[in-house]
């Protein structure tokens, strides 16, 4: 993250402070950011100018692709601030049972830390007697597993998280 952004970011955590607001979220394609305020509550003031915060939101996010950073404190009491970056889920598209190799006792198909492409087998889900290969609908690397071998997976349930490259 370059200097105008860190200092675009350090202006919106200045904002909220001074607005009141304790508990902040933006979600959009590129980036995730939540920013969450330690201590007790804050009650918004009623003269919270929306103008301004729009203006430091369209531009505080424009490190799009950027790793995520956590805005370090000034001093004790200053609040702690933390973005998160954007990662790709990769869904079960059926129900069924997830393995995350293809015959017990075999090494997984993809483990946290491998880079994938799109196309690459993540791991097999069984239903009704059929193994379906789910493959990586984008190319990254695998930053977590969220499903447990043999267990049960829910149609839309989160698989594997991806960085997307």
């Amino acid at each position: 993250m370059d200097g105008n952004n860190m200092n675009e970011l350090r202006e919106l955590v200045e904002f909220l402070k001074a607005n009141g607001i304790a508990e902040f979220d933006v979600e959009r394609t590129d980036l995730k950011m939540r920013i969450k305020f330690a201590g007790e509550p804050a009650v918004a003031s009623a003269g919270l100018d929306l103008s301004q915060l729009s203006r430091l939101m369209a531009s505080a996010p424009a490190a799009a692709g950027a790793p995520a950073v956590a805005a370090a404190p000034a001093a004790a009491a200053t609040p702690i601030a933390e973005v998160q970056e954007a990662l790709h889920e990769v869904k079960s598209p059926i129900v069924g049972t997830f393995y995350e190799s293809p015959s017990p006792g075999a090494p997984a198909f993809v483990k946290v830390g491998d880079v994938v492409e799109v196309g690459q087998v993540l791991c097999i889900i069984e239903a009704m007697k059929l193994m379906n290969e789910i493959e990586s609908d984008v190319a990254g690397e695998v930053v977590k597993r969220i499903a447990s071998s043999g267990q049960p997976v829910e149609y839309g349930q989160p698989l594997f998280s991806i960085r997307a490259s």
